[in-house]
């Protein structure tokens, strides 16, 4: 019979208001269970809503509907059992790494004594016990992720919640790191039963997880969750391995970029449905992406480029997302393939490729909306009317995040400035 689950969440969702009155939904019907003894990642693209679904396990905010259960029994306020490490370190930088560890126990409500004693046990438990009277900005990156994870456990918790722990760190200390935490949590001695992480890094993911619950986004859903029965320690070059992350990167890929073949045809302004929302991708990233394709004289597969460029395969999916909406790439199945557009466009100097890309931006529909809403006003706007236009036009999308992306683009393509002091988008 299997074990009853420590954690439940049913049929969750999550909004947000903007402030306007108007809400954001960014989670819609999530279930799922934090069984014992696992390693439970959440695997998506930004902006799915991966850590909104940590902090409603932790307790920290609430869901807008559906329920989360601890142990059976409705959760309400903080969750007992859990603690969190976090991406950016969040220490305090006016305290030693043995008082940022100390000051969570407080709520446990030890005499000073015991609260030292269980601090430091949980600093020797990561390696830095050398470093007890050190302060954040004397640490490593690395180091000061071990001191976030001492802090962690410092509360001995039932599950542990990570948020993207080792993309702050090098290559190199994030191996370290994954191993080390994979050992803590594989001590059944302690009370450490199951780990929550975030990641989009795919081969993260496979080395750590037992269970891999992969979300789509606009809004949050869980498209599917895969067992990962690889034995421990993995072996990341091993054939298994090597197939579950191509398996892993095909449900990711298909989700994000569905087979369809390019077109620059400008579709009608009819309906408010034909606007589609744009990736946060940089033009530098773009370009970058564009260049490195002519230079490989062919189709490139998705997952060798991310590869090759270092980056994450979700952020290069979103690069690769935007330069097939600029015409300048197709996508058939896995390959990457420059279009004729995208080849003259590598070719060209300077002037014409701003040309290029303006026309280009001129064929989607959300920049022809923001270029005529200005027209309108006279060639001028403030920030808070553009980002209601584009909630109008994408009311389930982050259109603060759009609208810094419509700048970005349109800044390039001479379609657009922004001026940061008067938040005032202008024709250019």
């Amino acid at each position: 019979m299997a074990e009853a689950p420590i954690c439940e969440l049913k049929g969750v969702q999550k909004s947000f208001d903007r402030g306007d009155g108007r809400a954001l939904r960014v989670l819609e019907d999530i279930t799922l269970e934090v069984r014992p003894n696992e390693v439970l990642c959440l695997l998506g693209p930004s902006g799915c809503g991966k850590s909104t679904i940590l902090r409603i396990v932790a307790g920290l905010i609430e869901p807008t509907a559906g329920e989360v259960r601890y142990h059976g029994e409705p959760l309400e306020g903080l969750n007992p059992g859990m603690a969190m490490v976090f991406q950016s370190f969040a220490l305090l930088p006016w305290m030693t790494v043995e008082q940022n560890v100390a000051v969570v126990l407080r709520s446990l409500e030890l005499d000073e004594a015991a609260a030292r004693e269980q601090a430091r046990r949980a600093i020797r438990m990561v390696g830095l016990d050398g470093f007890r009277g050190a302060y954040p900005r004397e640490l490593s990156g690395g180091m000061k992720q071990r001191a976030g994870m001492a802090r962690a456990l410092s509360v001995d918790p039932e599950i542990l919640l990570m948020d993207e722990p080792f993309s702050q760190v090098d290559a190199l200390t994030a191996e370290a790191l994954r191993a080390e935490v994979l050992d803590l949590w594989d001590d059944r001695e302690r009370r450490l039963s199951s780990i929550l992480m975030v990641s989009h890094d795919i081969a993260e993911v496979a080395y750590m997880a037992d269970r891999i619950a992969i979300l789509s986004a606009n809004p949050g859903r869980i498209r599917t969750v895969i067992e990962n029965t690889l034995a421990r320690p993995r072996n990341t070059r091993s054939p298994d391995f090597l197939w579950l992350l191509d398996h892993l990167h095909d449900i990711v890929t298909s989700a994000e970029l569905p087979d369809v073949a390019v077109t620059t045809a400008a579709p009608s302004l009819a309906s408010p449905d034909l606007v589609e929302p744009i990736p946060s991708a940089q033009t530098a990233e773009i370009l970058g992406l564009l260049e490195y394709l002519a230079a490989q004289g062919g189709p490139c597969d998705l997952f060798q480029m991310a590869h090759e460029t270092h980056g994450t395969f979700v952020e290069v999916l979103a690069t690769v997302k935007g330069a097939e909406m600029l015409g300048m790439i197709d996508t058939p199945q896995r390959l990457v393939i420059l279009t004729p557009l995208g080849r003259r466009f590598v070719g060209a100097g300077m002037e014409e490729r701003k040309q290029i890309w303006r026309t280009q931006l001129l064929r989607l529909a959300l920049f022809r909306a923001v270029r005529e809403q200005l027209e309108l006003a006279g060639g001028e706007l403030g920030r808070e009317d553009v980002t209601a236009e584009i909630h109008q036009r994408l009311p389930r999308e982050d259109a603060e995040r759009i609208f810094e992306t419509v700048v970005v683009w349109g800044r390039f393509g001479e379609l657009f400035n922004y001026l940061e002091d008067g938040r005032l988008l202008k024709v250019a």
